[in-house]
């Protein structure tokens, strides 16, 4: 175990180029005369789009950094893991029913124009949430939190909703981050408890994708009055991308210790093919292939691809040593959370200019190219704002 890296360039890789895409994808969303095959399928459609596979990937590269994260984190004599993730747990559900605010927020009977209350919020965050330098005195650190923490109860309280039933903060659906941090919680929790054993982690993986078929199936439509509220279990889905990334990484531990990572890739590719074909077999008979409904040909077939990307970049980074092919995009590898949370400065930002991005660059082509440069822009950002020991740390 000793001989394991500090950091897997290859999940850094994986997570750097997942990220890009995020934000490219979602930039891309309302751009019109783009190709389809990019965006999300529609609500109804059988279909997959390159944006349906982007955050069951970045499920996947959470559970593939959870075995080396706590690895790390033994090293340096850490053993409160289990408060550790139940802590960063609540930070990103905490943060993530804030954002699933933003939305519904109505600039009609609330005090703050909506981009100006967004822009605020996402500043408290980096009060609360910033990762202090050890030169920092405590008293300084509590005083920026506390002014962020201040700052945050100002704008719940300025909050006004267009919800005709719910006038405040409510719940509205846990949004990226909070269903992140549920999927965090019970993978960590698994994995931590299970003591990183590997047929627990392939069990538990297996479980959850099980879970997730017979829901769709309807034998455990009992569990739908508690779906909205408790995302625990929920369908199963997220936490069956996270766990398979858990039992990769955990894979990838053993066989490395043993020098038989090259194993790995033959391991992820026949569990690729077999995910792909049950993915199409079930496609079906629950629902067709809809990331919307969280439907298990979905789940199967978006978990095929994150292993065979995965299987790629293993070769290219950790065989071929490859990584400068990507320092172009690192810091949206080794700072994603900041780079996740930039976007959400720039957005309400622009809005409140009342700029516009001339025609050729609004759709079509043009608009293609603007959100690439865009994804790069929030990228370099981030690089920028660690340069200066700006950098978000749950």
């Amino acid at each position: 175990m000793n001989s394991e890296p500090s950091r897997v360039r290859s999940i850094d890789v994986f997570r750097a180029v997942t990220m890009f895409l995020m934000i490219f994808v979602n930039d891309l969303d309302d751009v019109p005369n783009t190709p389809q095959w990019i965006h999300h399928a529609k609500m109804n459609a059988d279909a997959l789009g390159l944006a349906d596979t982007i955050f069951p990937a970045f499920l996947f590269i959470v559970g593939l950094s959870i075995p080396f994260a706590f690895q790390n984190r033994i090293k340096r004599g850490d053993y409160h893991a289990p408060l550790r993730i139940v802590m960063r747990s609540f930070a990103l559900i905490f943060m993530g029913f804030f954002f699933s605010n933003v939305d519904s927020y109505s600039e009609a009977y609330a005090l703050l124009p909506r981009p100006v209350w967004e822009s605020l919020m996402v500043f408290s965050f980096f009060f609360i949430f910033l990762d202090y330098s050890k030169d920092t005195s405590k008293l300084k650190k509590y005083l920026l939190q506390g002014f962020g923490c201040a700052l945050l109860i100002v704008l719940s309280i300025l909050y006004r909703s267009k919800d005709p039933v719910h006038h405040w903060l409510h719940f509205t659906w846990w949004e990226i981050l909070g269903l992140i941090g549920w999927s965090y919680l019970v993978c960590a929790l698994i994995y931590y408890y299970s003591k990183g054993y590997l047929w627990i982690q392939a069990a538990a993986w297996i479980f959850f994708m099980f879970f997730n078929i017979d829901f769709h199936f309807g034998m455990l439509s009992f569990l739908d009055p508690l779906r909205q509220y408790i995302w625990l279990s929920g369908n199963g889905a997220m936490q069956a991308f996270t766990m398979a990334g858990v039992f990769v990484a955990v894979l990838y531990m053993r066989l490395r210790e043993r020098g038989e990572l090259r194993l790995l890739w033959i391991g992820m590719l026949l569990m690729a093919v077999i995910l792909f074909n049950l993915g199409f077999i079930v496609r079906y008979f629950s629902g067709g292939i809809s990331k919307v409904r969280d439907t298990p040909s979905w789940v199967l077939i978006c978990t095929a691809i994150s292993l065979v990307v995965y299987a790629l970049f293993i070769f290219i980074v950790d065989f071929k040593n490859k990584y400068k092919w990507f320092k172009i995009i690192e810091p949206a590898g080794s700072n994603a959370f900041t780079c996740y949370i930039v976007p959400g400065l720039f957005y309400p930002l622009f809005e409140m200019t009342n700029l516009q991005y001339p025609g050729y660059i609004s759709q079509g082509t043009g608009g293609l190219i603007k959100c690439i440069v865009f994804a790069f822009a929030m990228v370099w950002l981030t690089g920028l704002l660690e340069k200066v020991n700006i950098k978000l740390k749950i």
